[in-house]
């Protein structure tokens, strides 16, 4: 039987085209107006997001844009171009692989017409997040069934809605803490991107995520609980790296208000070195490719702060972004899916 024709569509969150407050402001005002973001009552998101947050925070954004561009430019975009150029060489003729943002650009929607004007009989859908949460996995899964469902011929459709507990995203993760020989380090901290506690509640509304035990245990009603898999994502990664209790621990960062997951990263720090813990190496596995959140909130600010408070030594683990490793990875992840 004849294999049919294939599209891999990588998405990632988004990045501002430059670092500027036009072009921040314009990557802010689509960023915060889905709905799947800020899930309040429309007139209150509109008003919230486009009188006060996007005017306000914009020229702070850009600041620290500034502080993450390079030479290459946003690392996330950078980065992306070349997992798909590489996996685009792992998987030859399987597949054609895009690449998207679910903001800015490359803009989801053009891929997409690539995509229906090329004929392909398959669509793969890989948002680029290990755990599921609605803000980001669920907004890009969405964003493609919009404008696949208003097709004459819709193709069909895989979803990959989250990987964190595949063997090979484990593995290659792990392989990249080891090669900063982690026993050096006083303290290992895990960190994940922060959601509000609201997102989790209606996830499992009928188990309270205060008395919930995924802290030591992935119970069932929590495989797509963003607080559950990200605790087991360290439970897989804390065995394979051999770490003992009381050698690591597990925050969350990028916080906007008190009412999102605890404990905070930057609390977590101050704590450890006000502890007497001088030397630790922070890793994010809720990232696959640096960013502002890694580069520029761990790798600057969170440094910064860690050595204020008397600390001597804080290493950021790089993240997969286009290492062999991660590329054999999402082959391995997408294998199932292209016969």
């Amino acid at each position: 039987m004849k294999m049919k024709k294939t599209a891999v569509i990588l998405i990632n969150v988004g990045t501002p085209d430059e670092p500027t407050v036009k072009a921040v402001r314009r990557y802010l005002f689509e960023f915060l107006n889905d709905r799947r973001v800020i899930d309040i009552p429309l007139v209150w998101q509109k008003l919230l997001v486009n009188l006060i947050i996007v005017p306000f925070r914009a020229p702070k954004s850009t600041k620290l844009y500034q502080r993450l561009w390079t030479d290459k430019g946003s690392p996330l975009l950078h980065y992306s171009e070349r997992v798909q150029e590489k996996l685009q060489q792992k998987l030859a003729s399987r597949a054609d692989v895009f690449m998207s943002m679910a903001y800015g650009n490359p803009n989801l929607s053009k891929v997409l017409v690539m995509i229906k004007e090329g004929n392909y009989g398959r669509i793969i859908i890989l948002p680029m997040f290990p755990q599921y949460a609605s803000s980001t996995c669920g907004t890009a899964i969405q964003a493609v069934i919009n404008q696949v469902q208003t097709w004459n011929t819709i193709p069909e459709l895989h979803v990959i809605n989250q990987f964190y507990d595949h063997p090979a995203f484990l593995d290659a993760f792990a392989d990249r803490i080891k090669s900063y020989n982690p026993e050096k380090y006083d303290h290992i901290v895990f960190t994940y991107h922060g959601l509000p506690i609201r997102h989790l509640e209606k996830n499992h509304p009928k188990e309270s995520i205060h008395t919930c035990n995924c802290e030591n245990t992935l119970p069932e009603f929590g495989r797509y609980c963003y607080k559950a898999t990200c605790y087991q994502t360290t439970r897989e990664l804390v065995s394979r790296l051999n770490l003992q209790p009381g050698q690591y621990s597990v925050s969350f960062q990028s916080r906007l208000s008190n009412k999102w997951l605890t404990p905070f990263t930057d609390k977590n720090l101050i704590n450890r070195a006000n502890g007497g813990i001088k030397n630790i190496l922070i890793v994010a596995p809720s990232f696959v490719t640096d960013c502002l959140e890694t580069n520029v909130e761990i790798g600057l600010e969170y440094k910064e702060l860690f050595l204020e408070n008397g600390g001597q030594n804080l290493q950021m683990v790089e993240s997969l972004n286009d290492s062999a490793p991660w590329i054999e990875a999402l082959e391995d992840i997408l294998s199932p899916y292209l016969t």
